[in-house]
């Protein structure tokens, strides 16, 4: 399993919010470059990040931020927030971005996502980011009454990366992600699962390494980081160990991976 550092810009900053609300936003750098350079000093693979802005006005708002993580990093970097059409897609794979993770138009325009998916295999993440395990949409603003699981089995042939699953409740809480809604959706579905929202610190790493067995490849944490509830490096050592006395995992065709 792969911890994923995540940060999260609203107006050219790195922030961290509560629960998705922009309101609720605290300030932790002004500068998003210099923070992705400290994630890949200690050991980050892949830094995750995304365009708060974006997913409300349904555009990029933070590309000069974005570019600049890029050029800054050689790790790859994850984007999401705001693409809405292929042609945001492609603008950020030009501009170095290794993946880009779509959320709102795996509701709206799924066949869209599919075909995103098949001309950039595993460069497309779905997020899916649920509220009593029905997604919300549009920067966490609009529900829906779409499962996280039927929505995550909609994308099984089209050659997505991973889906992102975030419980928008646990979201910036450092409360422990949800634990069993991750295992039910790893279970229901053969793409590999990242965990999102809620991890407060080392313990958390630990339960979701207990899971890893069932398709749970990856977590992406923020506010413990910023906060030193958690160290990314301990982090990344702890999750790279094997696991002892865990029953065996999925073997073979049915194990799963991100790359």
């Amino acid at each position: 399993m792969i911890v994923i550092p995540a940060i999260d810009i609203k107006g050219g900053q790195c922030v961290r919010l509560l629960q998705g609300r922009m309101d609720q936003a605290t300030v932790y750098s002004s500068d998003p470059a210099a923070m992705a350079r400290r994630w890949e000093s200690q050991q980050a693979e892949i830094v995750h990040v995304v365009d708060l802005d974006g997913a409300i006005e349904k555009y990029p708002a933070n590309l000069g931020a974005i570019e600049r993580i890029v050029k800054g990093v050689s790790v790859p970097i994850q984007v999401g927030g705001g693409i809405r059409n292929e042609a945001t897609a492609q603008r950020l794979f030009e501009m170095g971005v290794h993946r880009v993770v779509v959320g709102t138009q795996a509701i709206v325009d799924p066949d869209m996502v599919c075909r995103l998916a098949r001309a950039f295999p595993q460069r497309v993440v779905i997020g899916i980011d649920a509220r009593n395990g029905l997604v919300a949409i549009e920067g966490w603003t609009r529900s829906t009454r779409v499962t996280a699981v039927d929505l995550a089995r909609r994308f099984e042939d089209c050659g997505v990366a991973a889906i992102n699953f975030t419980d928008i409740h646990r979201d910036g809480m450092q409360t422990g992600p949800n634990i069993e809604q991750t295992r039910k959706l790893a279970e229901a579905v053969a793409i590999p699962i990242v965990a999102s929202g809620g991890i407060s610190g080392i313990q958390d790493i630990v339960n979701l390494l207990e899971i890893e067995r069932y398709g749970v490849v990856g977590a992406i944490t923020g506010k413990a980081l910023y906060t030193g509830a958690l160290d990314l490096k301990t982090a990344i050592e702890r999750a790279r160990q094997p696991v002892q006395d865990r029953p065996a995992g999925p073997t073979g065709s049915q194990a799963k991976s991100i790359s």
